[in-house]
């Protein structure tokens, strides 16, 4: 295996892992990062769908008391089958949307200008819902109803646009719908849980011709960047969101963004945006 490939493979796991559960767009970092180690083809496209799994992966483990004890109360407690319920139904929009109008999407959006506009943009929204006041009226996830868990998934659908950020836009319209902090950015990880692993098995699917023995190193490489990476993000967040909000993340998207934007200008990086 080339030793510059399995580098590639780190580097993006990391990006994938680090940035899958913050409000800043996993999914607009691997389109930069792969733009920019010239990792971007369909064999690019596939190794970003398998990595995904180690942050899911990584998500798993860390809730793994209490996905198994809801696995285990489905068949006979209310509150386990209304969790699941709820994950269901916030799963829905998104699935559906993408199902629509998802090639469309990729086939106009999926580039470096783009989603740095969408970074722009989505940081000016997170701005805006961090100077509102907070009326929280959902302390857990438990107390999520099937209404609240549908707006969630309507909001969640947001991030079709690359560079917009699922994890952000879950959180974000959980705060103005009235979550906790905590409640709207667990959710986003138990979220992610059937998202990803639906996209994962769906893309795999869809290229499957591309599916290679050769490319187990490098996907072995990535999944286990990405499950750690991952796993120290979210710990990491848990505690950060105790007592900051996410405006720093905004002003990150914006300067992030901008960099993109002036370079692409100027001709400072060969970037693929028409």
């Amino acid at each position: 295996m080339d030793p510059t490939l399995l580098l590639h493979a780190l580097i993006l796991g990391i990006v994938e892992g680090l940035t899958e559960f913050l409000p800043v767009s996993s999914t607009g970092h691997l389109i930069l990062a792969g733009d920019l180690l010239g990792f971007n083809d369909e064999r690019g496209k596939l190794f970003e769908i398998v990595i995904q799994s180690g942050a899911i992966l990584a998500v798993c483990w860390e809730y793994r008391q209490r996905l198994a004890a809801v696995i285990g109360g489905l068949p006979r407690e209310p509150a386990a089958q209304r969790f699941v319920l709820n994950l269901f139904i916030a799963f829905l929009p998104l699935a559906i949307l993408g199902l629509l109008f998802g090639k469309i999407i990729k086939a106009t959006l999926f580039n470096p200008v783009a989603v740095a506009t969408a970074f722009i943009v989505g940081a000016f929204v997170i701005l805006w819902a961090e100077k509102r006041e907070h009326t929280i009226r959902i302390e857990s996830v438990d107390d999520l109803s099937p209404i609240d868990a549908l707006k969630l998934g309507l909001a969640q659908a947001c991030a079709l646009i690359p560079g917009t950020s699922r994890s952000g836009a879950t959180i974000i319209g959980g705060l103005l719908f009235g979550l906790s902090r905590k409640a709207a950015t667990e959710f986003s990880f138990f979220l992610a849980i059937p998202t990803l692993l639906a996209a994962t098995a769906y893309q795999l699917y869809k290229e499957r011709h591309l599916l290679s023995a050769d490319d187990l190193g490098m996907w072995a490489v990535g999944f286990v960047a990405a499950f750690a990476s991952a796993f120290l993000c979210v710990r990491w967040l848990l505690r950060y969101i105790s007592s900051h909000d996410f405006t720093i993340f905004a002003w990150y998207r914006i300067a992030f963004g901008i960099a993109v934007l002036v370079t692409w200008q100027f001709g400072l990086v060969n970037w693929t945006a028409p």
